[in-house]
């Protein structure tokens, strides 16, 4: 019985799967279909969600490529694009067996990006790049398993695969930038397509080819973070100049990158589907390893999509991912068959009616409604799991965020402590090198005092010495003195010896003779007795002789007894003077001994002193050597910034006037004598730089002054003068770069030389003299005359103004009646209340005038004043011609209107240039004015009744021009359809010329303009704006972009008008 329940239940269980199956692939099937067609819309996200969730289902893409291979792709393009687009999404979010399946149809994608290749069509060229994105996906993941296909891994996952080799870390960063140029490629070619068709992102069309960019905008978040990575890790192993071609790389990458994603961001299309994350303002700088802390990982969101999906017409509710009501069903439906099958094989239970029956039907019931709370239960969940995504991934960027600012705090917190430390070693090796200063001051102090002391005392030692050897000396001369003494006592005591040796001798022979003579007496006693009183006494005296010899002996032997003490003695005081000199002389060797050793220790002291100062000398040369290049690097950069501008287009608004320029061009001028002078300074002392560097610090900001000014000039110059103007420029900025690089090296630091800049800053001193504005030729002791002379002809000129208008209405009486008469009348009447007006003005004018001549001239004269405030009284000068001109040409216009030969329209402006006119000598009148003046009321108030005539002039032009002007009845009601079509298209080409025409027509005004500000002297950014109203000339606000009308001179030729700005 068991085995039969269990064969039964094997048996529900393969009905069910199989009906589970069948279903799946139903559903499979019918999500391909809907998903890839040839219809030009987006896929929709629900049949995308389904294939992607078969595939996690069946755990890879076999179902999907069944299917696929199916399609006709290489009948229609836009079948390919949608199915490479589905393609995308699977490899991007299916399941991870997905990329092994899709490797095997690597072939069959590459033969359909060829075949669209050779065919002209545009979807086939965006079916061909993305062929080629999704080969090279498929390629890059399958070398770098640890990397899913939707690129989401972390930082380490990112080390792991790279590794420590660094050729694998070059190698991988390649790959990196080909798989981000595919993208790129991709996205590029979409935005340029949408672009030149008329396809958007609001309809089918261009959603069409846009729904595959998310998938690309979410891939190229992810590349170009491991870019970064990678480079920064290129850059920390290997030189920046082996990597130039990198950086190359990833800087066209993130222009285009960067493009791409504000391109995206603007599209409506875009808005709730992806948030797309903003890129820095610059890449990151791969040379500074501190940059990486700046770097913040971009995050792409995709928000939740809260409203539902609009159902197909053949699509129910969205399916489940485990069919439990088709399972049910299924089981159902089959359960009665194997129910019959038991029955009849064991009939049925209980008489035909059993009580597991009711407990099936309550389990039913009970299933049904779990199975409704089970699906509530689902959608909750997968509402909460949508909402939880949003926010891991909100949480995610924030995240990244703020660990990249924990990062960037800790690499700042790092390099701070790192600074403090440096600040720390600096300051410790300041106060060592200070202490070491001071105690090398010190020893050299001492040293210098011991020297000075051991100087004393070798001055010393050397006197001593000298004495010791004059002492010697004169011990060796009283050694010599002594042994010559000695030697003439020994020769003394010879002498003597041989003196005793004689006596002794004559003594002995004496004796003998005394002998032989007593014995020759005693013979001769014997002999001669007779004889012995002669012989007696003979031999007395005999005896008395020797007696005397005897006494001469002893003294002798005295003597030479006293000879032989003082002989001992001076041996004695002899040997005692060689010991003394013995000792003298070894004393004075080791103190010359000592001396020479601490000669040699001075010596040497000396030298390491000398070595050191040496040192310091060449290290304040390279001090000063260094400071000298920062200053140049500062100033080059100084002066290319000045460069620059030149061709900056939002420079081409600025201008300058001459007089600016040629201040500017004096004051460099002076300062490159200032460089001249500081180059010979440092060249003679190259110890103190300090005069070059101020020199050239005030040359580069005067010559960068005068580049951008001369530059400002040329924009309202001629063209000639323009362009040697800033021709000029560009050669001063080439010419002082020059300069500034042959300072740099010390090779060609001697032959530096201004000259060159000298001559291109005079050159533009000339054509800043020749852009001056031509004053009046009148002298200056002439203006006061002059002024007088405008004033009373102006004056002249309105009251012939008005005697003419009395005559023209005389005489428009006479020839005009009706209407005609009336409008003539009312004309004149205005013109005529215009030049009262005008002629109180000009006699408040006058007054004011005075009243400024009395109060300014102090004790000048009047010509005095008006000439020394020249530029005023031209003012007046010109303002007073222009004013009578008007007048002049006011009467001229009125009568021609009168006579029907004129136009109103030559009144009108006539009136607004009179306006303008005395506007003009309004503004000239009370620039000098005081504040607290009585007339100055008086002429503000004639002022705004002059502007209140003009205005009444051009009314009543402009009414009787409506009076007198007869308008035709525009009739159409017996034209045909094709009459009206051909009248309305004369009458677009009619107001087509006219406004080609009115276009010209301001052209040549504004070169008019051009031409007489340029005759004037006057720079076009400091000419008045109008039409030639008075209300606007009264407020003389300079613009450039439309100047207004100058004011004429009287009669014959044109002013030379000053703006309110030059006549201070």
């Amino acid at each position: 019985m068991n085995t039969l329940n269990a064969r039964v239940r094997s048996r529900r269980t393969e009905a069910s799967l199989g009906a589970e199956r069948e279903h799946f692939d139903k559903q499979q099937l019918s999500s391909i279909s809907k998903a890839i067609n040839s219809t030009e819309t987006p896929v929709k996200e629900k049949h995308a969600r389904r294939i992607i969730l078969g595939t996690h289902r069946e755990k890879g893409a076999y179902t999907f490529w069944s299917y696929a291979l199916g399609f006709p792709l290489a009948s229609s393009s836009i079948l390919s694009w949608k199915f490479c687009h589905v393609l995308h999404k699977v490899l991007r979010d299916g399941h991870r067996n997905v990329l092994q399946d899709c490797m095997r149809h690597h072939s069959s994608l590459v033969e359909i990006g060829k075949l669209w290749s050779n065919l002209h069509d545009r979807y086939g060229q965006l079916v061909v790049l993305y062929t080629k994105l999704l080969c090279t996906k498929m390629e890059f993941h399958a070398k770098h398993s640890e990397i899913p296909p939707s690129l989401e891994v972390t930082d380490e996952v990112l080390e792991r695969t790279a590794g420590t080799d660094i050729n694998n870390v070059f190698q991988l960063t390649v790959e990196v930038f080909d798989y981000m140029d595919a993208e790129l490629k991709l996205a590029e070619t979409v935005i340029r397509q949408l672009n030149t068709s008329i396809a958007i992102s609001t309809l089918t069309s261009g959603q069409c080819r846009l729904a595959p960019l998310i998938q690309v905008i979410q891939d190229c978040s992810h590349l170009y973070h491991f870019t970064v990575k990678l480079l920064f890790k290129l850059h920390a192993c290997l030189p920046a100049d082996t990597l130039q071609g990198h950086r190359d790389r990833f800087h066209d990458q993130f222009r285009s990158l960067k493009t791409f994603f504000n391109k995206a961001r603007d599209m409506l299309y875009f808005k709730r589907l992806i948030q797309i994350p903003k890129l820095p303002d610059s890449p990151p700088n791969f040379l500074h390893a501190a940059s990486l802390a700046k770097h913040v990982k971009p995050v792409v969101v995709i928000p939740d999509e809260d409203e539902p999906e609009q159902q197909d017409d053949d699509d129910d509710d969205p399916e489940p991912l485990i069919e439990v009501s088709d399972m049910s069903s299924s089981s159902m439906q089959s359960q009665p068959q194997q129910l019959d099958i038991f029955d009849q094989t064991f009939g049925p239970p209980n008489g035909g009616f059993d009580d597991r029956d009711l407990q099936i039907e309550s389990l039913k019931r009970d299933l049904e409604l779990l199975r409704a709370e089970l699906e509530r239960v689902k959608a909750e969940a997968q509402r909460y799991i949508t909402q939880l995504k949003s926010q891991i991934n909100s949480l995610e960027a924030e995240l990244e965020e703020q660990r990249a600012q924990k990062q960037r705090a800790l690499v700042e917190n790092e390099q701070l402590r790192m600074e403090l430390e440096a600040t720390r070693r600096r300051n410790a090796e300041h106060e060592s090198l200070q202490s070491t200063f001071i105690e090398a001051e010190k020893r050299a102090q001492a040293t210098e005092q011991r020297y000075n002391k051991l100087k004393e005392k070798h001055t010393e030692l050397v006197s001593s010495h000298a004495e010791l050897l004059r002492k010697s000396a004169d011990t060796v001369k009283m050694l010599s003195a002594t042994q010559q003494t000695q030697d003439e006592v020994e020769r003394t005591k010879q002498q003597l010896s041989f003196e005793v040796d004689r006596i002794k001798q004559e003594a002995d022979m004496r004796m003998e003779e005394q002998k032989f003579e007593m014995e020759k007496l005693r013979r001769e006693l014997n002999e001669k007795m007779a004889e012995m009183t002669r012989i007696k006494a003979t031999l007395q005296s005999s005896e008395m002789a020797s007696v005397q010899a005897s006494s001469s002996m002893t003294a002798l032997q005295a003597e030479k007894e006293r000879l032989m003490r003082s002989v001992s003695e001076k041996e004695a005081e002899l040997s005692s003077l060689r010991q003394a000199a013995q000792v003298q002389q070894s004393s004075l060797q080791q103190e010359q001994e000592r001396s020479s050793k601490e000669l040699l220790e001075l010596q040497s002291k000396l030298q390491e002193k000398s070595s050191q100062e040496e040192q310091l000398k060449q290290k304040l040369l390279e001090e000063q050597f260094a400071l000298l290049q920062g200053t140049i690097a500062e100033a080059e950069n100084i002066i290319q910034d000045a460069v620059a501008k030149l061709d900056d287009p939002l420079h081409v608004r600025c201008t300058s006037s001459p007089d600016y320029l040629i201040s500017r061009a004096e004051a460099t001028l002076g300062s490159i004598d200032k460089v001249k002078k500081g180059h010979a300074d440092y060249l003679s002392n190259m110890k103190d730089a300090g005069g070059l560097n101020r020199a050239l610090t005030q040359f580069s900001h005067l010559a960068a002054d005068t580049i951008v000014n001369g530059s400002a000039t040329a924009h309202m110059a001629p063209t000639d003068h323009a362009d040697r103007l800033t021709e000029n420029c560009r050669g001063c900025a080439n010419e002082s770069l020059q300069f500034f690089k042959d300072l740099k090296s010390k090779t060609s630091l001697q032959r530096a030389d201004p000259a060159s800049i000298r001559l291109v800053v005079q050159k533009i001193l000339h054509l800043g003299q020749e852009l001056r504005p031509k004053g009046m030729d009148v002298r200056q002791d002439e203006l006061g005359d002059l002024v007088d002379k405008e004033m009373a002809a102006t004056s002249a000129a309105i009251e012939e103004a008005v005697r003419r208008i009395d005559e023209m209405m005389n005489q428009a009486r006479k020839d005009t009646s009706g209407v005609k008469l009336e409008v003539n009348e009312r004309i004149l009447f205005s013109c005529t209340d215009l030049m009262k007006a005008i002629r109180m003005l000009i006699i408040a004018s006058t007054d004011l005038q005075k009243e400024i001549v009395e109060g300014g001239r102090g004790a000048a004269t009047i010509k005095e004043f008006y000439a020394r405030n020249s530029r005023w009284t031209e003012g007046l000068i010109s303002a007073a011609k222009a004013v009578g001109w008007g007048a002049t040409e006011m009467v001229e216009s009125a009568d021609k209107v009168v006579l029907h030969t004129g136009k109103y329209e030559e009144l009108i402006v006539c009136s607004h240039e009179i306006a303008a006119s005395t506007a003009q000598l309004v503004a000239a009148s009370k620039v000098k004015a005081d504040r607290n003046s009585r007339k100055l009321p008086v002429l503000q108030q004639a002022s705004r009744h002059v502007n209140e005539m003009a205005a009444k002039v051009v009314a009543s032009t402009r009414t009787g021009q409506e009076h007198l002007e007869e308008k035709d009845t525009m009739d159409f009601s017996g034209m045909s359809l094709i009459k009206l079509r051909k009248e309305e298209m004369e009458s677009q080409v009619k107001v087509l010329e006219l406004e080609s025409s009115l276009e010209n027509e301001r052209l040549r005004l504004g070169e008019l303009r051009k031409k007489h500000y340029e005759l004037a002297g006057v720079p076009l950014d400091e000419a008045p704006e109008g039409n030639g109203d008075a209300s606007n000339s009264a407020t003389m606000s300079p613009k450039p972009s439309k100047p207004a009308l100058m004011k004429k001179p009287a009669l014959a030729q044109k002013p030379n008008t000053l703006p309110k700005t030059l006549l201070k």
